[in-house]
């Protein structure tokens, strides 16, 4: 494990399971003072979220990658409560994504024609300080029942339109592997439904998850993409790259969607220094997502002009496959918007000036 000082609860030489780890996860604001020098915002903040609906949970892993004493360590940042989160700021809304107002099915969200989110847990081995759904996470009795999930199966074989499934949550991986082998049965028994997609973090906050026997578990799915979300370079540990790995090994690609975040990962080098270690792990990123507008976010959010700016940085610096699309996920639910610094100079019939990743400029003529 990397790390800056010891696992609390987990002993050095015996070697623990997923679930003892998610199980000794960090949920209360003494356990959490045992291992970092707290400051005041993130007291208040650990206190707020103990008594507020959205909870607070850090398994000891990711736990072991915070900087003990630095508040502004990327990590301390994602995980740890603050008391800005009682702060609401113009634009900020509780369900950012209008997931209630597209809900098709109980569990099943659908906003677009050929895709449908099917939301199987409400737990989470860690809970992400900027959550889109942190409105319902950790809430409503974990893991969703066969019986609970059959009419969004229903709905599914009622509309063949539907040809790709997200499997989310809450983190699906949070459950048994029995129990998410049963749900992924039920979505592939849907013969209109081609690809399925599993969204998890696992593999940043809980890569013990990730053995042979869950990979030849999720194997039997295919195509099944796995969606996972390292949002800094710190992230990318040996034990991390070895989940990854391992998914890729038994024929799972995976995908990253990576958030940008105010003092995490607001700044080219860091995301350069992330895709290019994504890369090389065998995983693609896939998108930079500007952060959703989720009501108390506002001190982890950036202007759309910063991602724009890291779009254009990152421009020519990286491989192809290195570089994800930068979305705006918009307000409301109403579909996701690709962003792309402009590199059009001037238009005249049948000529462009466009502008290349150098500042030169090149005109291009029509045929």
């Amino acid at each position: 494990m990397d790390g800056r000082f010891s696992l609390p609860v987990l002993g050095k030489k015996k070697r623990h399971t997923w679930l003892e780890e998610a199980r000794n996860a960090v949920t209360t604001l003494e356990a959490m003072e045992r291992q970092l020098e707290l400051t005041p915002s993130e007291r208040e903040g650990a206190r707020r979220a103990l008594a507020s609906g959205f909870p607070m949970a850090i398994t000891p892993y990711y736990l072991s990658l915070c900087d003990r004493r630095d508040p502004s360590c990327p990590i301390r940042r994602q995980c740890v409560p603050r008391a800005e989160e009682a702060l609401e700021v113009p634009g900020d809304l509780r369900d950012p994504l209008g997931e209630e107002a597209h809900t098709v099915a109980p569990e099943l969200f659908q906003r677009y024609p050929d895709r449908a989110l099917l939301v199987v847990t409400d737990r989470c081995s860690v809970y992400c300080r900027f959550c889109t759904r942190s409105r319902m996470v950790g809430q409503d009795g974990g893991a969703r029942s066969v019986e609970r999930l059959r009419p969004a199966v229903a709905w599914l074989r009622a509309h063949p339109a539907v040809r790709d499934v997200i499997v989310s949550g809450g983190d699906p991986l949070v459950m048994s592997t029995a129990r998410l082998v049963r749900v992924l049965s039920m979505v592939r028994e849907v013969p209109s439904v081609e690809t399925v997609r599993l969204a998890t973090r696992a593999p940043v906050v809980l890569p013990s998850r990730v053995t042979p026997g869950l990979c030849r578990a999720l194997r039997r799915f295919n195509p099944l993409w796995v969606m996972t979300h390292f949002n800094h370079p710190k992230e990318l540990t040996e034990a991390s790259r070895r989940a990854c790995e391992l998914l890729a090994d038994h024929g799972l690609p995976v995908m990253n969607q990576t958030v940008l975040l105010r003092g995490v990962n607001d700044d080219p080098s860091t995301l350069e220094a992330l895709f290019r270690g994504l890369v090389r792990v065998r995983v693609r990123p896939y998108y930079l997502l500007q952060a959703d507008p989720v009501r108390g976010t506002g001190h982890l959010r950036t202007p759309l002009a910063t991602g724009l700016a890291v779009m254009e940085a990152l421009q020519g610096r990286l491989t192809g496959i290195a570089l994800p699309k930068f979305i705006v996920d918009t307000p409301g639910g109403l579909g996701k918007v690709p962003l792309l610094p402009d590199y059009v100079v001037s238009r005249a019939p049948g000529a462009t000036t466009l502008r290349t990743f150098r500042g030169e400029t090149v005109t291009y003529l029509d045929p």
